[in-house]
């Protein structure tokens, strides 16, 4: 660019560090594919910069003489425009007259004119830019094209420039960095055309080591000034997944069903929708769907009421093999306006737990039973509405000169009570065909019929159904369908964001693309893996560290680790200590954030597989860190619990009051890992799993186990809360039986404390964590 300005400008070659301020000027207020079309500028200081200012290098320039010594002395002096000081809101000149620079404010510019085009050139022996002249039978061959780009005409020396059209002149903008500047005029024979520019067709092909990797997936990273790991100009840049991103160990099936998922994009407002015939007939099967089932109606907006507002939402829904089944636009309400007691009452409505959807899919492997998926088509609008609540009508409907607005009669996405009567309208048909709903999670509803049993596991819109009976299934699909709009997904491949695979092995999940998602948002694309998420042994502080101008940022990246921790028990430890900063978080803990993100990078498709031919018994591991968090030192419980070898809950919490001692902090830990066996217990006998026997439960403190066996230790134990006492019932009634475990046998340490690589690697491995693919 530097060498551009100079061309165009003529200026000599003395003027080089000008034209390389310039270009460093003008870059940083262009957009960038590295920082997500924004600017570097936009980038440091969080606003647009501003164009208004620019002017074209090397142009004519007047600058006002401020004080002249004589009446009939000039008022301007004739100068070149080198640029922008820096620091300064002025213009940097180059005095003609006294040959030197200066900056001034006051300057009338005349960008059509180039001063030292017409002088003499001060380096007579720098040669000027050649021109390769081209036979005539290459002008018309395909692959050149040849630019309709004008040549600047110089002025006439004796033609004085017009100084009132610069005054009654907007200032121009300055073309963007992907306008070609024009070339200087060169003197050519007439004979010999301009050289056209030569475009390459030669066939690429990737190298042969990145034929295992999708690489046209890969994009470039954005640029995180809040970390060190920026994107580095090395071979791995060009492809920055293709260190970990390898399918070689996928079925094909699976291989299409991933890709396919991974490519499309979806819009974020209506205007970049509505330019896609896709989207616009989405949006329109949307508001024949609303009209049809008598949504709303349209009115006048009575006096004192006020509407709530509306916005499109827009998901690509996809088959089981992953190609894309339909484009779905969904209108929902801005149901944050709404007003309580006036426009909802009461909004909970239960949604499945994460445990309750592993225990069905550990079972569905073990027994092989089929695994279905259905979505409700427009679930929401299906429930009732009792209040009176007015809406904005929606983009796309909106006429000019209408002030009508939308009454709602039904439930509608985003109102605050839609969630709850929706599940309300569903139970209330669910249990008319016959099924029971489970006390230990609302979500789930159960049915069994002589040897058949029918299991439905229901999170807002997204229902799974599994069983023993294919027949029950097919007739409870019929019957929904006639209660509500079905749509049947076939067996279950993506539900809630988690992949599933299944094959005679048994069942695998893991959140592969929306881990992908995280490092890409987070830019950490071209950072360097590490093994282990966390420093071993780091105690990160509350209060060191420069505080975050921006936390957003840091909320909404725990945010989406917490969901992540779905299927990847091995972050749960990092996830918990980085979630305990989110009211004021600093520069270390996005560090740490950020290195979670680098141990995402090299483990992206790592999670959990539920073996076929498993043994349903439940067995438990418990730990704590005694006084593990350097703030309010409070002890940080953890627990593991396993059905049979499938891991299907584990947590990690830190302890609500201070423990004296690490007998007293493991004896809590058990305490909660017996509350969740005996909450697993009921569930499971939900699901028609018949009495496994009393759930084992492991620990790594003598002291503790004494405790829970034996009603002494009068010392340790009568400052201790009654709750805590309640695993002392479980141990005499055979629900749970205690067993000692040495500390390096101890899985449920990693959910406790920062490990280093190798004890790290060893309790994952245990956890039955693995880096998943299509089992075949």
């Amino acid at each position: 660019m530097a060498r551009a300005l100079r061309f165009q400008a003529h200026l000599p070659i003395s003027f080089w560090g000008e034209c390389v301020l310039t270009a460093i000027y003008l870059i940083n207020r262009l957009p960038t594919a590295l920082l997500s079309k924004i600017s570097p500028y936009e980038k440091l200081y969080h606003k647009p910069p501003s164009y208004n200012h620019l002017r074209i290098f090397g142009c004519l320039a007047y600058a006002t003489i401020v004080q002249p010594s004589h009446k009939f002395d000039p008022r301007a002096k004739r100068c070149v425009f080198l640029g922008y000081p820096l620091g300064q809101k002025a213009y940097k000149l180059f005095d003609l007259t006294t040959k030197k620079i200066f900056t001034s404010r006051d300057v009338v510019f005349h960008e059509s004119h180039f001063p030292f085009q017409t002088l003499p050139s001060s380096s007579p022996t720098e040669p000027s830019p050649p021109v390769l002249p081209l036979p005539l039978s290459d002008l018309s061959s395909p692959p050149c094209l040849s630019p309709a780009l004008p040549s600047p005409r110089p002025p006439s020396p004796s033609t004085p420039p017009d100084l009132t059209a610069s005054f009654d002149t907007a200032a121009p903008i300055f073309p963007s960095h992907t306008t070609a500047v024009p070339a200087p005029s060169q003197p050519s024979s007439p004979s010999v055309p301009p050289a056209p520019i030569c475009y390459s067709l030669r066939h690429k092909v990737k190298p042969a080591h990145l034929h295992d990797y999708v690489c046209s997936q890969v994009t470039l990273p954005t640029l995180d000034q809040s970390s060190d790991s920026l994107p580095c100009r090395t071979k791995g840049t060009r492809y920055p997944l293709s260190n970990f991103l390898s399918y070689h160990r996928y079925s094909p099936s699976h291989f299409a069903f991933i890709a396919n998922i991974s490519r499309p994009v979806e819009p974020n407002t209506f205007a970049e929708a509505v330019s896609n015939p896709h989207w616009q007939e989405a949006m329109q099967s949307e508001l024949a769907a609303l009209e049809s089932n008598q949504t709303w109606s349209l009115t006048s907006l009575p006096p004192g009421k006020q509407p709530i507002g509306c916005k499109w939402v827009y998901k690509i829904k996809h088959r089981s093999d992953g190609t894309i089944e339909r484009y779905k636009a969904r209108l929902v309400a801005k149901g944050y306006t709404q007003t309580e007691g006036l426009d909802y009452h009461d909004t909970f409505s239960p949604t499945a737990k994460m445990v309750s959807v592993r225990c069905v899919l550990a079972l569905a492997a073990a027994h092989n039973w089929s695994l279905h998926q259905l979505d409700v088509h427009n679930a929401f609008l299906h429930g009732d509405l009792h209040e009176e609540i007015y809406m904005s009508p929606p983009p796309g409907l909106q006429r000019q000169g209408e002030h009508l607005v939308c009454r709602l009669h039904k439930s509608l996405y985003g109102l605050k009570q839609a969630s709850r009567q929706w599940f309300s309208k569903f139970t209330e048909a669910i249990q008319a065909a016959g099924f029971t709903q489970s006390k230990a999670d609302y979500s789930l509803f159960t049915c069994k019929n002589g040897k058949s049993f029918t299991a439905l596991l229901i999170y807002v819109d997204d229902i799974l159904i599994t069983g023993n009976n294919l027949a029950a299934i097919d007739a409870l699909k019929r019957f929904l369908n006639t209660r509500f709009k079905i749509k049947d997904l076939g067996d279950l491949k993506y539900f809630l964001g988690i992949e599933v695979s299944r094959s005679r092995k048994g069942i695998s999940i893991c959140q592969r693309k929306y881990a992908l998602d995280i490092i890409k948002d987070g830019g950490a694309l071209g950072a360097r893996p590490v093994s282990f998420p966390m420093e071993q042994n780091s105690k990160i502080s509350s209060d060191i560290g420069e505080i975050l101008h921006d936390p957003a940022k840091y909320r909404r990246l725990v945010g989406r680790l917490i969901y992540l921790t779905i299927t990847r028990p091995d972050i749960t430890y990092s996830v918990h200590i980085l979630s305990r900063f989110m009211h004021e978080p600093r520069k270390p803990h996005l560090d740490a954030a950020m290195r979670v993100l680098r141990y995402l990078k090299s483990t992206p498709g790592q999670g959990l597989f539920f073996p076929a031919g498993n043994e349903m018994k439940l067995t438990a591991y418990c730990d704590s860190d005694w006084a593990g968090c350097p703030t309010t030192r409070r002890s940080t419980s953890g627990y593991c619990v396993f059905l049979g070898n499938s891991l299907i809950s584990w947590r990690t919490k830190r302890q609500k009051t201070v423990s004296l001692s690490s007998a007293e902090a493991e004896y809590r830990a058990m305490t909660g890992a017996c509350c969740e066996i005996t909450w697993l217990r009921y569930l499971l006998q939900d699901l028609q799993l018949p009495d496994p026997g009393p759930a084992t439960l492991h620990c790594d403190n003598q002291a503790a186990l004494h405790i829970s066996a034996n009603p002494v230790f009068h010392d340790r134990t009568r400052h201790i809360e009654i709750d805590c006492h309640f695993i002392r019932d479980k141990i005499l009634d055979r629900t749970v039986v205690t067993r000692y475990i040495s500390s390096q046998q101890q899985v449920a340490d990693v959910f406790t404390k920062a490990l280093g690589k190798e004890d790290f690697s060893d309790m994952v491995c245990k956890l039955g964590v693995h880096n998943i693919h299509s089992p075949t």
